[in-house]
């Protein structure tokens, strides 16, 4: 869909056709999937057994329905139809009830009361958000006071030319990629929605270069700028992102961080 004035694709217009064109691929995609790693979320919010979860940007679903093991309801939103039917099906199979899946825009305001959940979350889609300090403050409206809001995303270095080379080639792999924050600056985020960081860890998770491109659906010539700067990377460090070589296969490190905060009453 083209924007009002016919030049330039809104950039909502572009996570819609991204997420579309990756649906299949993304659902499936390792770091997306893994168990493993998504049950690191849901142990760092430790939800009661009563407790009512929103996921923000839940994509195929997996992390919601990890949590509707272990919470009384779950509901995802998500900007995009694709990976939500893809979510649908997959809830459907597994004969989940207590978790549903509906379209939401959490940059606009969510059809949700203040203060409606006892859990907020978002993983792995902040650094697809033009507005993320809009986006954080919306996950604290709908969530209750003392509830917790929850954020796992890419972070990026904190040195800005560093930081922006990096994005720079998320950016030509994902055209719906905005901008993979520093760890610094997601906290002064959560912190200025009216949340206190009650704990964060970091983790580091190898990324093979092939097959990124190919998830993404890169077009040839995106792929070929993005290699290079991955390759200029390898050599020169530019970028915090570590490439490096294993078995002739190219990698680079995504790093990543689960950031949980707890909903302060209004403060003075």
């Amino acid at each position: 869909m083209a924007s009002e004035a016919g030049d330039k694709p809104q950039h909502k217009d572009l996570v819609r056709e991204e997420f579309t064109r990756q649906a299949n691929e993304y659902a499936t995609a390792p770091m997306i999937r893994d168990l493993e790693h998504i049950e690191k979320l849901v142990n760092a919010v430790s939800p009661s057994a009563d407790a009512r979860v929103l996921e923000v940007a839940t994509g195929p679903g997996h992390v919601a329905m990890a949590f509707a093991k272990v919470a009384r309801e779950v509901i995802g939103v998500d900007l995009t139809e694709a990976p939500l039917k893809i979510a649908e099906r997959m809830r459907v199979e597994r004969g989940l009830h207590n978790v549903s899946f509906r379209i939401g825009d959490v940059e606009a305001r969510l059809p949700f009361d203040d203060n409606e959940f006892d859990v907020v979350v978002c993983r792995f889609a902040v650094h697809h958000f033009e507005n993320p300090a809009v986006v954080i403050a919306e996950m604290a409206r709908v969530c209750r006071v003392d509830g917790t809001v929850a954020v796992e995303d890419l972070i990026s270095s904190e040195h800005p030319e560093r930081a922006e080379y990096y994005n720079r080639f998320e950016r030509l792999r994902d055209t719906s990629h905005t901008r993979a924050l520093p760890l610094s600056e997601l906290v002064k985020k959560l912190a200025s929605a009216g949340l206190e960081i009650m704990r964060f860890e970091s983790s580091a998770l190898k990324n093979p270069v092939d097959r990124w491109f190919v998830s993404g659906h890169t077009s040839p010539d995106r792929e070929a700028e993005a290699r290079a700067m991955i390759e200029r990377d390898l050599i020169e460090d530019l970028s915090g992102a570590r490439p490096s070589r294993i078995d002739g296969e190219l990698f680079f490190t995504h790093r990543l961080a689960i950031v949980t905060a707890r909903k302060l009453k209004e403060l003075r």
